[in-house]
């Protein structure tokens, strides 16, 4: 099913990094896109340069997010959108724990619930999920985010078992690490946060870019139709998963 065989879209966390990127992909392939964020001033952003249709929606709002899609048929539907957070399990909040949970995962599956009906009633769809190598491989980072993109990894595996017999398509997209804004806002989101999150995680590193992450998708959806691209790992050449710690005490 290349995408000629699709005419709509919709993208989660298409205001900034990888959404924004996916988004005008999409349009330029002719898609009418629908793009589904918080932030309402950059979402009009994203409609003036690429005419993608605006959803104002928190994820975590179920009632809310059934009623924005409440209608929409959608052939390509791209689980974007993400949160993380610094330090681990043992520092942080009860509201950092739920809010990892309510976007990387129950927006997730509450959407996909919401628009997978309509793709096998149509016999007609293609998930793609972006998920992580903090899904796959264990190393520093939060804890819940990990678990997150783990369970974002079975649930993308799942899905073809839910949809067998359909001719449905499911991606999972999983990068190292990409030049977004996620560690700016996870170090407070001012400019000053942003100008040390460059200088700390990618001056110097050749890290992925959005548009690595976009011709990946793209390669999945242009795919023959019988064939489902199932993963996609990215990494930046010079970086690696792996290492193992051993912490000697000395009491």
């Amino acid at each position: 099913m290349p995408f000629s065989d699709y005419t709509t879209a919709l993208v989660t966390g298409a205001s900034t990094g990888m959404g924004a990127a996916i988004t005008e992909r999409l349009t330029k392939r002719g898609l009418t896109v629908h793009a589904v964020a918080r932030n309402t001033e950059r979402l009009a952003e994203i409609a003036d340069r690429t005419g993608a249709i605006t959803h104002v929606v928190d994820l975590a709002d179920t009632r809310a997010l059934t009623e924005e899609v409440s209608g929409l048929n959608i052939d390509v539907l791209v689980n974007c959108a993400g949160v993380s957070r610094p330090g681990n399990l043992l520092d942080s909040s009860a509201d950092d724990v739920d809010d990892l949970i309510d976007v990387n995962l129950r927006g997730l599956l509450q959407l996909t619930r919401l628009l997978l009906p309509g793709m096998v009633e149509r016999d007609l769809g293609h998930v793609v999920n972006i998920g992580s190598i903090a899904g796959h491989y264990n190393f520093y980072g939060h804890t819940v985010y990990h678990a997150t993109k783990a369970a974002v990894h079975q649930v993308s595996r799942q899905l073809r078992n839910d949809t067998v017999g359909k001719r449905i398509r499911v991606t999972e997209i999983v990068p190292g690490r990409v030049e977004t804004e996620i560690f700016g806002r996870n170090m407070g989101g001012t400019p000053e946060a942003m100008d040390e999150a460059w200088k700390t995680y990618y001056e110097g590193y050749e890290s992925l870019t959005t548009d690595d992450i976009v011709n990946a998708l793209d390669f999945a959806i242009e795919a023959p139709r019988h064939v489902n691209v199932g993963m996609l790992e990215l990494m930046p050449t010079f970086q690696v998963p792996g290492g193992l710690v051993f912490d000697r005490r000395e009491d």
